[in-house]
């Protein structure tokens, strides 16, 4: 029975925790706050949420993470990745209908803990990581023309293809002065580095800066040149301030059933990309997360979220990195970084009225740049077909279906993909004459080429690799290509087969009986303790004999004599 992991991070640095740090932590807290507030506005309005729902993710899910998490930097709140889910979800179920779903995937992120399933999450392929985030990247600067270039459109269409049709019928409304603060926004946030340098300013993000100054250049331009087209969240939302009390939705056992599966989608995602940033985290600060109890914290931080009005969050990698770079070493940072959050809430809220909508357009454009690991897909390219089919299948059911079915084909066709890949390490070869002693490494133990020498009416097939279904499949068509030879003894030998499988259990079988109907006696060779254990529980040594399982070849091959 396993044990109970969730330790969190927070809990042991205190132990060693002094002033100094506090110092370090209260910085990085500060900046990490300021670059999380314009993301957290853009992410809530992106996914179809008003931006204030933003915030109180990234406050509520910050605080949580930071409190029970297994990384001592990792940043929690909303992100890119789960803009297209949300608002697909919306769209369809309601607002409250992504209550519920994000609630069903906190409850399966925390069992995704308890069961320790946080390593294996890991070893989803890297194709499919990149075929979806480079797929979602697309989506979210598709779903951002509109605002960015100001079109007059009277709706948007879901599907991508009629996205950018409707997009290109409506591009003669396009309206200069929004476009102007969408291009101009794009230009600030991507050129800031290299204007601020090495200046104090740098630690301002170009996101802020850019949300600043397009703001003010918009009141400007309505105050002094009667500009009004320039839409801004105001216009859109009606922005509030007060923090909501907790609710929790009415549960139908119909409503969970319907929204099962965008909740595991939701829980899949949260718990790849959090994983990925602790791992990429742990790299730069010499650290180890803990995997599982990062997945019970992110499945409480989404427990607490929609309760409070927020929506789906995960470890976000971008403000990670700025915590760690900006001297955050403990979780203290990360709740300092949410208190910070909560306080521009309660002061500065109102004043997010007046940030225009294509300033914020064009802070999602650069978070899907930023997104799209295109040197990563370029790369992948490169590698073994199956890679690239998966890489493509994952991408671009990510565009034009959604993120849930592209998940889950991509990981069909990974899946499938590799099985084949193994079946193909696994080679199966017949021996008739002699073995040479050349060819043998720790097998070859005994006397010299007379012991290896297969007398008359024995053959000898050799398994070089797992014997699962694959490799099964394989050595029976090798047996009904040689169907007309009756030799007296078929030796299988095993001594390169680290496991075997039902399926492989079953073949074995058929062979046995099979042979023996046809009067062949079947002798197993250099079968290794765990094969051995698995085939001692399938019945092979009534089956065979125990006389007919023998250690190595040349004891195989000595009852093959015998039973001439």
């Amino acid at each position: 029975m396993t044990t109970l992991e969730f330790k969190p991070k927070l809990f042991s640095t205190l132990k060693t925790y002094n002033r100094k740090q506090f110092t370090t932590d209260l910085l990085a807290g500060i900046i990490v706050g300021i670059v999380a507030l314009p993301l957290a506005i853009a992410f809530g309005i992106a996914s179809g949420v008003t931006p204030e729902k933003g915030i109180i993710t990234a406050i509520v899910a910050g605080l949580i993470v930071s409190l029970f998490g297994g990384s001592k930097v990792q940043i929690g709140g909303p992100t890119g990745a789960f803009i297209i889910i949300i608002y697909g979800i919306i769209q369809q179920y309601g607002f409250e209908g992504l209550t519920i779903a994000t609630l069903l995937a906190g409850v399966f992120l925390i069992l995704f803990g308890l069961l320790h399933l946080g390593t294996i999450i890991k070893y989803i392929p890297y194709p499919i990581v990149v075929g979806f985030t480079s797929g979602i990247a697309l989506t979210i600067f598709t779903t951002q023309i509109k605002d960015l270039f100001g079109l007059t459109m009277a709706s948007v269409p879901s599907d991508f293809i009629e996205k950018w049709i409707a997009y290109v019928g409506a591009f003669p409304t396009i309206d200069s002065w929004s476009a102007g603060v969408g291009v101009l926004s794009v230009a600030i946030i991507a050129l800031w580095p290299k204007v601020a340098g090495h200046s104090a300013l740098s630690k301002l993000p170009g996101s802020l800066i850019a949300i600043i100054v397009m703001t003010i250049a918009g009141l400007l331009l309505k105050q002094y040149a009667g500009v009004v087209s320039i839409e801004t969240i105001g216009d859109r939302f009606s922005i509030s301030n007060q923090l909501p009390g907790a609710e929790v939705p009415s549960l139908t056992w119909d409503v969970i059933k319907s929204l099962v599966s965008p909740a595991i989608t939701i829980a899949i995602l949260g718990a790849i990309e959090s994983l990925l940033s602790a791992t990429v985290a742990d790299g730069v600060i010499g650290d180890r997360h803990n995997s599982n109890t990062e997945l019970i914290a992110q499945g409480m931080a989404n427990l607490a979220s929609p309760i409070f009005g927020g929506i789906p969050a995960t470890g976000a990698i971008a403000r990670t990195m700025t915590n760690i770079n900006n001297g955050g070493r403990t979780p203290v940072a990360g709740i300092i970084h949410a208190v910070v959050l909560l306080l521009i809430f309660l002061f500065l809220m109102p004043l997010a009225q007046y940030i225009p909508m294509a300033c914020l357009a064009g802070v999602l454009v650069i978070v899907s740049y930023n997104m799209s690991g295109w040197r990563s897909f370029l790369s992948i390219l490169k590698n073994p077909k199956s890679d690239v089919i998966v890489l493509w299948v994952t991408f671009l059911l990510t565009v034009i279906f959604d993120l849930t079915i592209a998940i889950e084909v991509g990981l069909i066709c990974a899946c499938l993909l590799f099985m084949r890949r193994m079946a193909e390490t696994t080679d199966v070869k017949v021996i008739s004459d002699e073995i040479n002693p050349e060819e043998e490494e720790s097998d070859f133990q005994l006397g010299n080429l007379e012991h290896l020498t297969i007398p008359e009416g024995v053959e000898v097939y050799e398994i070089n690799g797992p014997y699962f279904f694959g490799a099964g499949n394989k050595f029976e068509e090798i047996m009904g290509a040689l169907h007309h030879r009756r030799p007296r003894v078929r030796i299988i030998r095993m001594r390169k087969v680290p496991f075997v499988d039902s399926t492989g259990i079953h073949n074995l079988t058929n062979l046995c009986m099979m042979s023996q109907g046809e009067g062949i006696q079947v002798v197993l060779s250099g079968v290794n303790p765990q094969v051995q254990a698995v085939l001692h529980k399938a019945g092979f040594d009534t089956l065979l004999g125990e006389e007919n399982i023998c250690s190595h070849i040349n004891l195989a091959l000595e009852r093959a004599k015998q039973l001439l």
